[in-house]
């Protein structure tokens, strides 16, 4: 579908802040960037396609290197994420090369796949050969699970439990965080195998390396 290129107006509506959090890693040598998860309103049974941009999106969570802050977003409040994400130089995911980006391009006027996009899902399957759930990375190389599920995040929504939608959403964003930093300092990340941890290299010698673009869809300059 093609998406009107029409400047949004900023309306005055609040966005949640939450508490800061400073990164080990600091602003990886000047390099700004949004760590970010999506949640979403309805199932892929339920919207009758398997094309992620016909799902539509509850609620964003996003964590700024610039502000060492998190914010949520509703799907009705997307309009004061653009200013940020069209000033950073990468945005940072799990799965979201498949799932979070397509989806949230969707609602952006432009184009957020010229932004450098980091996949940590994509990123561990280049040196393992295969994808592994973020909960099972998660279990292995910080010793902690996920506090839910998509499924669970769509059933809150649909019984209008948004506070839920959004401390879940902020719990896979921090996991992700988390294991951004372990991979950047460790330049590897652990994994189960047969019930065996395993340590497995990641090559980040890219990472923090910017691709120039220009996002001016919604700042008007």
């Amino acid at each position: 579908m093609q998406k009107p290129k029409t400047q949004f107006v900023f309306k005055n509506r609040n966005v949640t802040l939450e508490k800061s959090e400073q990164s080990p890693t600091g602003n990886c040598a000047n390099v700004n960037y949004v760590i970010f998860d999506i949640e979403t309103q309805n199932t892929f049974d339920q919207v009758g396609s398997r094309d992620v941009s016909a799902l539509d999106i509850s609620v964003v969570v996003t964590w700024d290197s610039a502000t060492r802050e998190y914010h949520s977003y509703m799907y009705d409040e997307l309009d004061k994420l653009w200013s940020t994400i069209e000033k950073i130089d990468m945005l940072v995911g799990y799965n979201s090369d498949h799932f979070d980006i397509p989806l949230l391009n969707k609602y952006y006027p432009g184009d957020l796949t010229a932004i450098k996009s980091l996949d940590l899902m994509v990123e561990i399957q280049k040196s393992l050969g295969r994808r592994l759930k973020l909960d099972d990375v998660a279990s292995a190389t910080l010793g902690v699970r996920k506090s839910g599920s998509g499924l669970d995040a769509i059933r809150w929504w649909q019984n209008g439990e948004i506070e839920k939608i959004k401390k879940y959403c902020r719990k896979d964003v921090e996991i992700t965080k988390k294991i951004f930093d372990y991979i950047l300092e460790n330049k590897s990340v652990k994994y189960t195998d047969f019930g065996t941890t395993k340590e497995l290299p990641i090559d980040t010698s890219d990472w923090l390396k910017p691709k120039r673009f220009a996002l001016t869809q919604t700042l008007g300059f």
